[in-house]
């Protein structure tokens, strides 16, 4: 099982990417899936999350209104729509697959991770 993200890159303060995050091995349609990000020196910290039920999506304050996940399901992809960026922004950004249960918000729940993709949000 393979989580392989993608997307990142430099951008302008205002701008826009988005990542994806393709899986392979197995489909992850019957699970919830999630973005967290680590900035330079800190924590990893929770982005957002899509779980199980398709229209159920889930964000962290300080992306709420921003960003948007959303899956292909037939590609067995997850993407994360980044905008209005933010240099606070810039991160190693990882995608995450199926929940043990518990938090959402915890790096523990999730068991399978991707290799993550570097964000720089310039000023």
């Amino acid at each position: 099982v393979q989580l392989q993200a993608s997307g990142g890159g430099l951008v302008q303060a205002g701008g826009s990417l988005k990542l994806s995050c393709a899986a392979s091995g197995r489909t992850f349609s019957g699970y919830g899936m999630a973005w967290f990000r680590q900035a330079p020196g800190k924590e990893r910290e929770f982005v957002g999350t899509l779980r199980r039920s398709r229209s159920n999506a889930d964000y962290a304050d300080s992306v709420k209104g921003r960003f948007t996940i959303s899956r292909d399901y037939a590609k067995n992809v997850l993407n994360l729509q980044m905008n209005s960026l933010k240099p606070e922004d810039t991160a190693v950004y990882y995608c995450a697959g199926q929940s043990r249960g518990g938090s959402y918000y915890e790096r523990s729940t999730w068991i399978y991770w991707g290799q993550g993709t570097e964000v720089t949000v310039s000023s």
